[in-house]
């Protein structure tokens, strides 16, 4: 429970804080942002694998070394993040609105009274269900689907997890340039193509490059998001809101894996692969409805 909050606190606030120095760029802000917390698990792995081999220091000691070095540089860090006050952005970026914003400035009370925020909140948890699934699921499918050796399958993991990171880089970055709106819409569709890429065809390299895909969206799914929020209702109360959005993230996690859990028997996987065909096709009708939802806040 105090990792949670922890992780929670020092997730959302300097991603609602970036959000307010760059609206012009939002998306690229919370990319870079979202970016640094996929890629820091790889570190992080890592590091604590080479500390727990050391005898001296072993399983517990890696924890205090581990909590006393994020303790040092968060507390440094945490100094830096602040509201931008007057005068601190250049003029012509605090005139340039982001495209799709709706103008509005909505307390995050108010913005669950909105059907627009479920249809956010359905979209993200749909992309998280897909794809945390997706990452239990990796090196067995290799395995089982296309006959990877176990050398093979671990290397694609690592690959995988790459394309997680900087996907989520690629996808908010691009989401400057043509909306969150057609930029979700595109994440479900290259979902829905990937996985039919690998329930029908049983070949090595397209399953290795539409797995890769899939990750990247997955990733995409944390990063665009609370841009998207922001356009959509302001960021008064981004914080917030962001959380609030987030408690999909945690339901997706007891979701994704339960779905594995009744569907993949015997190493057969096409059960699993169709339910989450089925469902991002479901977010990708969700991603048209939710347009005229935003049309309709904006014009309030």
């Amino acid at each position: 429970m105090i990792g949670g909050v922890g992780l929670g606190s020092g997730y959302v606030t300097p991603v609602s804080t970036i959000i307010k120095w760059f609206p012009d760029k939002r998306g690229l802000a919370t990319g870079l942002a979202i970016m640094g917390f996929g890629f820091a698990a790889l570190l992080t792995s890592t590091v604590a694998h080479i500390l727990m081999g050391i005898k001296s220091i072993g399983l517990v000691n890696t924890f205090y070394i581990l909590g006393l070095v994020y303790l040092v540089v968060m507390l440094i860090s945490a100094q830096f993040i602040k509201r931008p006050q007057a005068g601190d952005l250049p003029a012509a970026i605090k005139a340039e609105k982001p495209k799709s914003a709706t103008g509005v400035q909505m307390k995050a009370n108010a913005a669950l009274k909105t059907p627009v925020f479920y249809g956010l909140w359905f979209m993200f948890f749909i992309n998280i269900t897909t794809g945390i699934g997706l990452v239990s699921l990796a090196s067995p499918m290799a395995q089982g689907m296309v006959k990877m050796d176990v050398a093979s399958a671990a290397a694609l993991v690592g690959v995988i997890g790459l394309f997680n990171g900087f996907g989520r880089l690629v996808w908010a970055t691009l989401s400057d340039y043509i909306g969150r709106p057609l930029t979700y819409s595109l994440i479900f569709v290259v979902d829905i193509v990937c996985l039919a890429i690998i329930l029908l065809l049983r070949q090595q390299w397209l399953f290795s490059i539409a797995l890769c895909l899939l990750l990247s969206c997955y990733g995409a799914g944390f990063s665009v998001i609370p841009a998207y929020l922001g356009d959509v209702f302001g960021t008064l109360e981004l914080g917030a809101l962001h959380g609030y959005t987030l408690t999909a993230w945690a339901i997706a996690g007891m979701v994704g894996p339960t779905i594995i859990t009744y569907t993949s028997h015997g190493g057969n996987y096409n059960t699993t692969l169709s339910i989450f065909i089925i469902i991002d096709l479901l977010s990708l009708l969700v991603s048209f409805l939710i347009r005229k939802s935003i049309k309709k806040l904006k014009q309030a």
